[in-house]
């Protein structure tokens, strides 16, 4: 018998606990979860304010810069499902702290950096740490509802999930631009040192302890349960995978063929393992699901380019601050807050895809017109129809990744549903990096349109023809 099987149902009463009386889901417990779901949001929009003057004060050019991107969405994609599993394992709690420090420690350590490679360094410990987040705030939630005797918690509570990441897409550019314009790049570095300690402290104080051993049976217990090959394996793909998106618009064929290698051996050792690390059985099963993480890395996808690419574009083409461009991509982040607050308190998901999709396409084509004379006015409207498209898909994804992922397995799904938005992100990164590889202009901008025009009719032919969305609603509303 396994660590798991042992301590699952005290873990399930421990979530429950210290909960005020009537009231499972109270401040003081969503609290913590809320904040460190939105570590990693905040590491990825303030980043993008910084990366003009990193670049300006490493001495690379602004397309280099896409290594500190890449390196933190790499190490998410990987550690967001381990993360989970980890959760599952040893306690949603202490995985969560653990993540928390980790964040502390990146934070000093980017501040104090000189270096580019130190930088990365940063990154990929805010990867890390940042990736415990969200799949422990699964867990603990399903944990929490189950204690309560409830099929499921309240919408709000997962949407409060996906809210307070939207929350800090809002503020997250115009007060990551206005620190990093007063007091340096360190700024996107720092800021996680109050922001991890302050998770900290609201997480020993809601969220109650985990109970039963921290430790495995054995070694070997542990490392079937984790699937440590199934990591590693999956783990080079990806980077492999990155390595030959960072070298675009060279091709650079050995890495794409490795990660091919390793994608094939990952599919058949997976096929084989007691506890896969990427369930590849489950996903060729549950369609819903898989569509599911396909849909939710594309959008990602298409938001993360024009968050990115916007951004390098207002400030080294436009000629804007890093406060300015970061101030005229705030009403993007406060309509993604806005609808990611509409729809959870939806019943519906199909509807608000659908919408995320049909928005999506129309913010692509309207981003083919911008160029340096257009008036700000029409690039704050592009880039907020893009905030529209956010806060729908995020919210809707998570509830329909809730209602098919199977109960036992929560952690590491809400983990996959992660990484493949980082995938998405990662892949956002050489779309900005290839598209300004020597220059930042609308020519440029207007290769990262086309791009997203692509991701757009994908999204929405997904979307239009997935008739399990239909069934999903009618369950809910039944």
């Amino acid at each position: 018998m396994s660590l798991a099987d042992h301590t699952s149902a005290p873990r399930q009463a421990a979530s429950g606990a210290g909960a005020p009386a009537g009231s499972p889901f109270g401040p003081r417990f969503v609290a913590p979860l809320y904040l460190g779901a939105a570590l990693n949001p905040i590491n990825s929009s303030i980043i993008a304010t910084a990366l003009v003057s990193i670049a300006a004060a490493m001495h690379i050019t602004v397309g280099g810069t896409a290594i500190l991107i890449s390196s933190l969405y790499l190490t998410s994609a990987l550690a967001q499902p381990a993360a989970g599993r980890l959760a599952e394992v040893f306690g949603p709690r202490r995985v969560f702290l653990t993540g928390i420090v980790l964040v502390l420690v990146a934070g000093i350590v980017g501040s104090l950096a000189h270096t580019l490679p130190m930088l990365i360094v940063a990154r990929v410990l805010i990867g890390a740490g940042t990736s415990t987040g969200y799949p422990t705030a699964m867990l603990l939630i399903r944990r929490r509802a189950e204690r309560a005797g409830r099929v499921a918690p309240p919408r709000e509570v997962l949407g409060g999930l996906a809210i307070s990441g939207a929350a800090t897409v809002a503020v997250g550019p115009a007060v990551g631009g206005l620190l990093v314009g007063w007091l340096g790049w360190q700024t996107a570095f720092w800021i996680n040192i109050p922001a991890a300690t302050l998770a900290l402290v609201l997480a020993l104080v809601g969220i109650a302890p985990d109970t039963g051993s921290a430790r495995p049976d054995s070694p070997r217990t542990l490392a079937a349960r984790l699937d440590l090959p199934g990591m590693l394996l999956f783990g080079g793909s990806l980077t492999a995978v990155v390595v030959f998106l960072n070298a675009l618009p060279h091709l650079q064929w050995p890495p794409l063929a490795a990660a091919l290698v390793l994608a094939v051996a990952l599919v058949g050792w997976e096929l084989r393992a007691t506890h896969p690390f990427l369930d590849v059985r489950l996903l060729a099963a549950n369609g819903a699901l898989t569509r599911t993480y396909l849909r939710n890395g594309l959008t990602l996808l298409g938001t993360y380019v024009i968050l990115y690419g916007l951004t390098q574009w207002l400030e080294a083409s436009r000629g804007l601050s890093a406060y300015q461009a970061g101030l005229a991509l705030l009403p993007m982040g406060v309509l993604t807050a806005v609808t990611a607050r509409v729809v959870s308190r939806r019943v519906g998901v199909r509807t608000p895809l659908i919408a995320c999709a049909v928005l999506l396409l129309v913010g692509a084509v309207a981003a083919l017109f911008l160029g340096g004379g257009t008036p700000m006015a029409a690039v704050i409207a592009v880039s907020a129809v893009f905030g529209l498209t956010s806060g729908a898909g995020t919210v809707a994804n998570q509830t329909v990744l809730y209602q098919e992922a199977p109960a036992d397995a929560v952690g590491t799904a809400s983990g996959l549903l992660r990484t493949f938005g980082y995938v998405g992100s990662i892949a956002s990164a050489a779309i900005t990096g290839t598209a300004f590889h020597t220059r930042v202009d609308d020519s440029g901008l207007h290769h990262i349109a086309w791009v997203l025009v692509v991701i757009a009719v994908l999204v929405l032919v997904m979307t239009v023809f997935d008739r399990r969305l239909a069934k999903a609603d009618r369950r809910s509303a039944n």
